[in-house]
């Protein structure tokens, strides 16, 4: 299992996981997702997207900018596997990548988040576009509660940790690709650069 960024042809995907989970993303672009993907499969296991807001900043600098982690989706055959994990240490990388070091999250579904170090903040306490994206929120999750992780107090469970690497962790296979992975007889094979040497 790994997580990256989502790519443009994927987006008919990804359109019909929010529709599937009752998400509403009005200004989506699939390049703010990030997907869980099945390193043996390729299959999709799960979603996420990094939102920045660029609050109040008018003159261009990064002050103003807010992080918000927010749709946050693991197909059901993948639940339990530590894949909502996965995509949130991604999510934070990212976005300490980018500058941040605090994200917010507009949730019906707190409890998970603050297990990895996510807080209840009180509405007021929000950052400006924040306000109005939880308003937008609450019409189609109504127990939508602002969180708010500062990135030096988010730590992912070890128990989800230890579930994630059991399930998709070293086996102490070899990772290195040989001629066999593809094929390849290597026993047989001649190549076309072959100095018979």
């Amino acid at each position: 299992m790994f997580a990256r960024d989502a790519e443009n042809h994927e987006e008919v995907w990804l359109l019909d996981r929010l529709d599937e989970y009752g998400f509403e993303d009005p200004a989506f672009r699939s390049r703010d997702y990030v997907l869980a993907v099945d390193e043996d499969t390729n299959e999709r296991a799960g979603f996420a997207r990094f939102r920045v807001h660029s609050g109040d900043a008018t003159d261009g600098d990064d002050e103003g900018r807010v992080c918000e982690f927010t749709n946050i989706g693991v197909l059901d055959d993948w639940r339990g596997q530590g894949v909502g994990a996965h995509l949130l240490e991604y999510l934070v990388d990212d976005a300490r990548e980018q500058g941040f070091d605090e994200a917010y999250a507009l949730t019906d579904e707190p409890e998970y988040l603050e297990q990895f170090g996510f807080q209840r903040v009180d509405e007021a306490d929000l950052p400006a576009p924040l306000g109005d994206r939880l308003a937008a929120t609450r019409e189609y999750q109504p127990d939508a509660e602002p969180l708010h992780v500062a990135f030096g107090a988010f730590e992912v469970p070890e128990r989800l940790r230890r579930r994630f690497e059991d399930d998709y962790g070293d086996d102490d296979e070899d990772d290195e690709d040989t001629a066999e992975d593809f094929g390849i007889d290597s026993e047989s094979a001649t190549y076309k650069y072959d100095t018979g040497g």
